[in-house]
């Protein structure tokens, strides 16, 4: 009467190679996008125990774009461990600092989930600040996020 449950097994798994360039984008949009992929839930074949989802490299993410204020008012904070050792820094910072992809894998990081599933998935992201990469082995499809939604770009 009812059909079984879809359950993949690990070989049943084809993980695809995927290029987003992230220039003009805006960072919670992409980053959103971005983790839909590396759960694989864009796919038939999702399976939340496994990992089924894509490998994504995404360049130019120092020319990613907060809406609004958020380039001056949003705070990154993080602790020492040691007792009143937090420490605080703006977006703005981390963008024109030395390593301004963190903004972006923060942003997927927090949207994927906490535990070992979720570590694995965020391994799978490959972040770089300019305009090359060094997986052109892997031919990567090239996604852009722009034209799925004119929302999704924004001039700086």
């Amino acid at each position: 009467m009812f059909g079984k449950t879809y359950s993949a097994k690990p070989a049943d798994i084809e993980k695809k190679w995927v290029l987003i360039d992230a220039k003009g984008l805006v960072v919670g949009r992409l980053a959103s996008i971005i983790a839909l992929r590396l759960r694989g839930k864009h796919k038939a074949t999702f399976t939340p125990h496994m990992d089924d989802g894509d490998n994504i490299i995404v360049v130019n993410a120092d020319k990613v774009v907060l809406t609004g204020r958020k380039r001056e008012q949003k705070i990154y904070y993080r602790h020492t461990g040691y007792p009143g050792g937090i420490k605080e820094r703006s977006a703005k910072a981390i963008l024109e600092g030395r390593f301004p992809e963190r903004v972006l894998e923060k942003a997927v990081e927090r949207m994927l989930p906490r535990g070992p599933l979720g570590r694995v998935q965020l391994g799978n992201l490959r972040v770089y600040k300019g305009p090359e990469h060094p997986h052109a082995a892997q031919s990567p499809a090239p996604l852009d996020v722009a034209a799925l939604n004119s929302k999704n770009s924004r001039s700086a």
